[in-house]
């Protein structure tokens, strides 16, 4: 069987297909309609260059250089100079993974016609996807108002110049392209600008970005579960009434998951919880982990807008037959719920660390400091508080916001910015760091639930529990806990466990 595939239109690309792509190597077609489109806007703009209308990146500069008139005979050496003389951006490199996600963001905006790109151009976007050319996109540099200093090594590896990775094996882009049985790019009036200016650095990973955020608030309520399960929680504050009462959407549906997954638990047997309130980080973890999903649901939002819309200036609008300047580029709007989203995370993350303190204490679980299987002899989590509050002080810092950062640019003409790319990087390092410290919150919890000797657990923490013990045995005696971590963070990481839960609670 050969390898799933998706057609592109320009309007209907989601959030995880663009995952999708870029994770599992999808093959991408193009639907005619939209070649089609793109054939027309080019004709366009050739049409109104011959009549001598000014139009920004194709017979006039860019920048502040939009006062130079760029006649028809250095139309390609004013696009190959344009293409290299954007070429300023430093390390670290994207992913792959990364890169693929940024190809097919581009492609697809592309595909509605407001540039006036070559065909040949978008085809190019096709192929080394399906190829598996990968330019070397060094990630730094751009401030997101159109993605301009790193997306032109997209231009670079298209005009058979820098590297890429073929098939993962790193060679000169030109080498790449002849394996391929592509030939270099000859770049006409528009194309550079068309390449260079776009979102997609940000966009693509961003897309991804969210669909990790999506999976991570779903392992933090399966997590959570668990942990109510070590603590010997009160399981009150699930009771679906208190939400009817109270209708934030999100918070909702996390206590909804978590009811689903503590079904058939012994915490649901009469008089089994002492405690008549547990601490904050107990009690309220569904309104916390329901915060993040109403952020989530915002930037979502937005990114389809932003997925599936024209990011271009300036703008053809080929059903009036004109080229005007806009502000397409300006994506604050969904960099700020970016922002948001890491605000949200810095709570999630603080909560769960706060959780994990709980599990340690004996004065509020009635097990034993640490959770050592006997004291004076064996310290267990004793030191291991120091490591996710590192990680959680990592997150506190990361969530400060960094749109509002930027300087007046190109001779006082670029006076506005947003940082989209770093937003980005800085909200999946945010959710790198929760790999952790959920992985560390499930040791904890796992560790309860054996030192009290639960083995009523619900239909999804009972899997949860499981999977995480075929990897990290019960602590017996003191080891290495830096190797049990790296275990957890990559089973949270994984979405192993997020998977095998799922499937035992939909299963009845």
């Amino acid at each position: 069987m050969g390898k799933k595939s998706i057609i592109l239109d320009g309007k209907s690309l989601s959030i995880e297909q663009v995952t999708e792509v870029a994770r599992e190597g999808l093959i991408i077609e193009i639907h005619e309609n939209a070649i089609q489109t793109v054939e027309a806007s080019r004709a366009l703009v050739y049409e109104l260059a011959n009549s001598d209308v000014p139009v920004y990146g194709f017979n006039r500069g860019v920048g502040l250089n939009k006062d130079r008139e760029v006649v028809a005979k250095y139309y390609s050496e004013y696009n190959r100079n344009l293409i290299l003389a954007h070429c300023v951006a430093v390390e670290p490199e994207a992913s792959e993974e990364d890169v693929r996600a940024i190809l097919l963001t581009r492609l697809n905006t592309l595909l509605l016609g407001c540039t006036g790109i070559q065909p040949a151009i978008v085809t190019m976007y096709k192929d080394f996807l399906n190829h598996r050319i990968h330019p070397i996109i060094p990630e730094r540099g751009s401030i997101g108002e159109g993605d301009i200093t790193c997306l032109s090594h997209i231009g670079l590896a298209m005009i058979g110049e820098g590297e890429v990775y073929y098939q993962s094996i790193r060679m000169a882009a030109v080498e790449a392209l002849k394996k391929a049985g592509l030939k270099p790019i000859e770049l006409g009036p528009k194309d550079g600008l068309a390449i260079v200016s776009s979102n997609a650095l940000a966009a693509g990973p961003g897309a991804m970005v969210l669909k990790d955020a999506e999976d991570l608030v779903e392992m933090a309520d399966i997590v959570y579960a668990m942990t109510l399960e070590g603590f010997r929680g009160n399981v009150t504050p699930l009771d679906p009434k208190t939400y009817e009462v109270r209708p934030y959407q999100g918070q909702s549906f996390s206590a909804e998951q978590v009811r689903k997954y503590l079904e058939g638990s012994y915490l649901w047997l009469p008089g089994v919880t002492e405690s008549l309130q547990d601490p904050l980080s107990l009690r309220g973890s569904c309104q916390v982990h329901g915060s993040v999903r109403d952020v989530l649901d915002y930037v979502k939002k937005h990114m389809d807008i932003q997925l599936n819309s024209s990011d271009d200036n300036p703008c053809v609008l080929l059903d009036e037959r004109r080229i005007i300047s806009c502000s397409n580029y300006e994506v604050t709007t969904w960099v700020l719920g970016f922002e948001m989203l890491g605000v949200a995370l810095s709570h999630l993350s603080r909560n769960a660390c706060y959780r994990t303190i709980k599990l340690g204490t004996p004065k509020f679980t009635g097990l034993s400091r640490f959770l050592t299987p006997a004291d004076a002899r064996v310290i267990a989590y004793g030191t291991i508080q120091k490591t996710f509050t590192s990680l959680d002080t990592e997150i506190r810092h990361l969530s400060n916001p960094a749109t509002v950062d930027y300087y007046s640019l190109a001779g006082d003409i670029e006076d506005h910015a947003n940082n989209s790319p770093f937003v980005v990087r800085k909200t999946a390092k945010i959710i790198d760091n929760l790999y952790y410290i959920l992985g560390i919150e499930a040791m904890h919890a796992a560790q309860a639930i054996d030192l009290r000797k639960a083995t009523k657990l619900g239909k999804g923490t009972k899997v949860a529990y499981e999977i995480l013990r075929t990897e990290i045995p019960f602590l017996d005696k003191d080891r290495n806990l830096s190797i049990d971590i790296k275990k957890a963070y990559n089973i949270i990481k994984s979405k192993a466990l997020l998977k095998a839960v799922k499937e035992a609670v939909e299963t009845r």
